[in-house]
């Protein structure tokens, strides 16, 4: 068995026995990883890994089920066996927290499933792939590049289908200070307004119709703030995939109450002085666009 395999195995032994224990505080979790690891023959320099590991699982426990209830809806987390049910918390821990530069998505995913299959029932690899592959298709299928990108475009895309969607960073001024309007989805990014071009609809029209309509604000756009396009997985495409393209605009809007539309995987939506964006967790294909438009308001605000 590989290390990082193993490792995992040891950390799910721990997460298993604290669910069905569900008095197990943290340090005793850590003297568990010790003794399970001695038993499965782990080696000593995993110990920081397996430790990160199980510490991010505990610490983001709560947000975890919640994106297993959104993820299986049909499934109720109580009913979801121990086994599978802990899985899916330590793969999701690393699909949604770790460095993709160490663990990439694919991966994640792909251990989870193994996990599942060693441990589990006959059906349990088959569940965890439905359950992770949902919330990575969620996620924008972030590839194994470097930082976690999504997965660029092809030059040569064939019959891939093309969907064109349109996002926008809204800002506000109140009274002299610059605010972002930002929403929130249940994998714990703070991301942009954004939603598909209608056919013959303009980038302009798309963008008042969709922030109106996600966060209900009216709003003037401004700027172009740039493109790209990834892969997403489409069972209804040509080979299974299809190709976003995305264009981004830096819209103005007064600074007003945000009436969040709760659908397609949003849970909030905040205003956010300009000083404390950087601090937020942004996908990695939506950060580029974020501070254009920062930079942007930098430049009209010395004007």
């Amino acid at each position: 068995m590989a290390n990082r395999h193993l490792a995992r195995s040891v950390v799910l032994q721990v997460l298993f026995e604290r669910d069905q224990n569900g008095h197990m505080g943290l340090d005793e979790c850590i003297g568990r990883l010790a003794d399970y690891s001695k038993e499965f023959g782990a080696r000593e320099s995993d110990m920081p890994f397996m430790k990160q590991l199980l510490q991010t699982a505990i610490a983001k426990q709560k947000e975890i089920d919640e994106v297993i209830v959104r993820a299986a809806p049909e499934w109720p987390l109580e009913k979801i066996s121990a086994i599978d049910r802990n899985i899916l918390r330590l793969g999701l821990t690393e699909l949604l927290y770790a460095d993709r530069a160490q663990v990439p998505a694919k991966v994640a995913i792909n251990e989870a499933i193994e996990l599942a299959k060693s441990f589990g029932s006959t059906s349990s690899g088959r569940f965890v792939n439905g359950v992770l592959g949902a919330v990575y298709v969620e996620l924008g299928e972030p590839g194994k590049d470097e930082g976690g990108a999504r997965k660029a475009a092809p030059q040569k895309s064939g019959k891939m289908p093309v969907e064109h969607l349109i996002g926008a960073v809204v800002y506000a001024r109140e009274p002299d200070e610059i605010y972002l309007a930002l929403v929130h989805d249940i994998f714990g990014h703070w991301t942009l307004s954004k939603g598909k071009l209608q056919p013959d609809e303009k980038h302009t029209d798309a963008v008042i119709r969709k922030v109106k309509e996600e966060i209900g604000l009216v709003v003037e756009v401004e700027d172009q703030l740039g493109e790209n396009e990834y892969i997403a997985n489409d069972s209804k495409a040509t080979g299974g995939k299809k190709k976003r393209h995305a264009t981004y605009f830096l819209a103005r809007a007064a600074f007003a109450d945000l009436q969040l539309r709760k659908e397609g995987g949003l849970d909030d939506a905040q205003w956010f002085p300009l000083a404390s964006v950087g601090d937020l967790n942004f996908y990695d294909d939506i950060l580029p666009v974020v501070t254009r438009a920062i930079n942007l308001l930098a430049q009209k605000s010395r004007k």
